[in-house]
């Protein structure tokens, strides 16, 4: 039995470890990307699907790609926007027994059957997270990314909220409860940001990404400047 139990953590093990190398194959040549999450349950008429085609649609004409969760609602939203809009449209799908059918609206779509590596191709080719109303699935994903930043596992970027109505109980209960119980920092309730409006979304986005890499193109000519003295 013992045996057995070994050779199954060692199969699993192999599993896991060829899962992450075939998802950063499939992405490894993707433009800088935008992640865009959100519910599956919204509906092409709804007032924040069209926000989401529409943002999708402006940070693709920007040059960036767009990575959802490959199914239908705000994901199908996001890939729509992002092939309107003329660049690459990512969905990191998942194989769940009740999973909807990939949308229409992909370029590109591995296929993944565990969350934590999914949820880690998100977080490694995305340069700004930008969330829709959703639900567990949705706040999951927020919660992630927002953990990640805190303790600095993962860079600075713009995490944005789309619908302040929606988000502000949320929002509020973070900036009064938690800050105020000193469960989290002030700097820590400050890594959301909001807004109702594509286009500001995209500009935040575009901003950011020009602030980061020209600290980083900075910081490789000094580095350089320094070797060469």
């Amino acid at each position: 039995k013992t045996m057995l139990k070994i050779r199954d953590n060692q199969q699993g093990i192999i599993s896991i470890l060829s899962e992450f190398t075939e998802g950063f194959d499939a992405l490894a040549a993707i433009p800088p990307s935008v992640a865009i999450f959100g519910t599956a349950r919204a509906k092409s008429g709804d007032s924040a699907y069209m926000a989401a085609v529409e943002t999708a649609r402006l940070l693709a004409r920007a040059g960036f790609g767009i990575i959802t969760g490959g199914g239908p609602g705000i994901m199908e939203a996001g890939n729509k926007g992002a092939r309107e809009g003329g660049s690459a449209s990512i969905g990191c799908l998942i194989d769940l027994p009740s999973a909807e059918a990939a949308n229409q609206y992909l370029d590109i779509s591995p296929g993944f059957q565990h969350f934590f590596i999914r949820k880690t191709m998100f977080v490694k080719f995305a340069q700004a997270f930008i969330v829709f109303p959703g639900g567990f699935g949705t706040l999951d994903e927020l919660f992630d990314v927002l953990a990640l930043v805190q303790t600095k596992k993962l860079d600075s970027c713009p995490i944005i909220l789309y619908d302040s109505a929606y988000w502000a109980g949320l929002v509020n209960w973070i900036r009064g409860t938690m800050v105020d119980s000193n469960k989290i920092l002030p700097q820590d309730a400050g890594l959301l940001l909001l807004s109702d409006d594509p286009q500001e979304i995209c500009n935040m986005v575009i901003e950011a990404y020009a602030v980061s890499h020209f600290s980083e193109d900075a910081y490789v000519m000094n580095h350089q400047a320094l070797s060469r003295g």
